[in-house]
């Protein structure tokens, strides 16, 4: 994700990169409560193994977990496991929807961010990838770290 002007990266699932191949990715909004919010700009959350599925015509997110916010009173904190309602386009709704009725696809979030003061999440339209291809994908960056190094070699020498 190229990171636009105004836009602070909270997080980013660099496993989803490593176990997925990714087609197609979304900007969504997310549907919290205060506390979440909170205990989200204060990095106080998981993802490792979340996804999200279409539901009824709406995306929700499961397995994404938001720890209690340690400063807010009993009567206001949220439950840590809820799921959490993405906010999308109808259209992108359909379009995922269908794309992901196809064998193999999943939702993944793959970022979370602060665009003009709101949590939003980018989310991936995946299909996993099998043992060799993450072989090549190790075998590419490893050809590729070899090259700069020798460039950097050259360059200096």
């Amino acid at each position: 994700m190229s990171i636009p002007e105004g836009v602070k990266v909270v997080a980013v699932n660099r496993r989803a990169h490593f176990d997925y191949a990714i087609d197609e990715t979304f900007e969504c909004g997310v549907c919290l409560l205060g506390t979440e919010v909170k205990s989200i700009k204060e990095n106080r959350f998981s993802f490792p193994d979340a996804f999200a599925e279409v539901r009824d015509g709406e995306v929700w997110m499961r397995n994404f977990n938001v720890s209690e916010y340690p400063f807010s009173s009993a009567a206001f904190q949220h439950e840590p496991e809820r799921k959490k309602k993405l906010l999308l386009h109808a259209q992108e709704i359909k379009r995922i929807d269908r794309r992901v009725r196809e064998k193999g696809y999943t939702l993944v979030p793959l970022s979370v961010y602060l665009k003009k003061g709101l949590i939003k999440i980018e989310l991936g339209l995946c299909k996993g990838k099998k043992m060799y291809d993450k072989r090549s994908d190790i075998r590419e960056k490893e050809l590729d770290r070899e090259m700069h190094r020798a460039l950097r070699r050259r360059n200096e020498g």
